[in-house]
């Protein structure tokens, strides 16, 4: 079979550099593209001595910087301050790179007439009242918040995805994603699973948000990559759910992780954050007939591995 070549965008970070290794593993060639603004260096380091592996420091919102020459069969886009501690740091590059970014890389998709993927999220479904969540749910999104740089970016990157497929014939594929964890997430990236993890190792409380009987729905890396391949190698434009159906209170994932780690860290609650979903929950009736996905790491089982990660990460347990 033809060696393919891969363009990442956004490729050093915790989704990208997963995808990176899947691409290499998969004996195909891969450009990747980071600014570094929210990557990390150390989340490629393991391939910079293959031979098909090409690292371009570089920002998708300069269209200098994709003018490449050469055959390049797939454009990924990883390229998004997704946690939302970095989202709130970088609010406006955040809006910039799911408008320009993305616009750049459809613009190269067409002209070297690449398959297009890009990573949305759940979070354009906002607080929602249909749940679990349909792909054709259209969504309660607050346009004006703490979240909207993040949430109103992607919603605005997958309507610009459409028109690029609809008017311009780019070939085009979308995945939504439901809170992915696993190896590579930041410890102070502000996402539950990671902010839990670190407190319980350190004995830190462990502050839950509100009640705790708000849900969530958390799929392992090497689930959500499985999707997002398959999705890739087939004809599906999407937009697709990826994500565990299996539902969990925040308060649930606290007591799973005190249990597992032995730790002698007390809850402690403090207010909801502005408009943070009550619910967030998956369907996947069209990855299980459209891609023959599904989930099949349970919680306990994944984050195990997250926190022997953890226990190991000290280059990455920075503030």
């Amino acid at each position: 079979m033809k060696q393919k070549t891969y363009l990442v965008a956004g490729g050093a970070g915790f989704l990208g550099s997963h995808m990176v290794e899947r691409i290499l593993s998969e004996g195909q060639k891969v450009i990747c593209i980071d600014n570094f603004l929210t990557g990390i260096a150390e989340n490629i380091s393991a391939f910079k001595n293959n031979s098909d592996f090409v690292l371009i420091e570089g920002d998708i919102c300069n269209k200098k910087v994709l003018e490449l020459d050469g055959e390049i069969n797939y454009v990924l886009n990883y390229a998004c301050p997704a946690s939302p501690i970095d989202y709130r740091q970088h609010p406006v590059e955040t809006l910039e790179v799911c408008s320009a970014g993305v616009k750049n890389l459809l613009e190269l998709s067409r002209r070297k007439k690449a398959r297009f993927f890009h990573t949305s999220t759940s979070e354009v479904y906002g607080d929602p009242l249909v749940h679990p969540q349909t792909e054709s749910y259209w969504g309660r999104v607050n346009s004006y918040g703490e979240r909207s740089c993040y949430d109103e970016g992607k919603r605005y990157a997958e309507a610009l995805i459409y028109i690029y497929n609809k008017d311009f014939k780019v070939d085009t594929a979308v995945v939504r994603i439901f809170n992915t964890y696993g190896p590579r997430m930041k410890p102070f990236d502000g996402r539950v699973v990671s902010t839990f993890i670190r407190q319980a190792l350190a004995g830190e409380d462990i502050t839950i948000f509100g009640d705790g009987s708000q849900t969530r729905s958390f799929c392992y890396i090497s689930d959500q990559i499985e999707g997002h391949w398959r999705l890739i190698q087939s004809k599906e434009s999407g937009p697709i759910n990826i994500g565990n159906p299996g539902e969990f209170t925040m308060l649930e994932l606290a007591q799973k992780i005190i249990e597992i780690t032995k730790t002698s860290s007390n809850l402690i609650h403090k207010p909801l954050p502005a408009d943070d979903p009550m619910q967030r929950c998956p369907d996947i009736t069209k990855a299980r007939q459209s891609l023959s996905w599904e989930a099949v790491v349970q919680l306990d089982e994944g984050i195990k591995k997250t926190i022997e990660w953890f226990k190991h990460a000290t280059t990455h347990v920075v503030a």
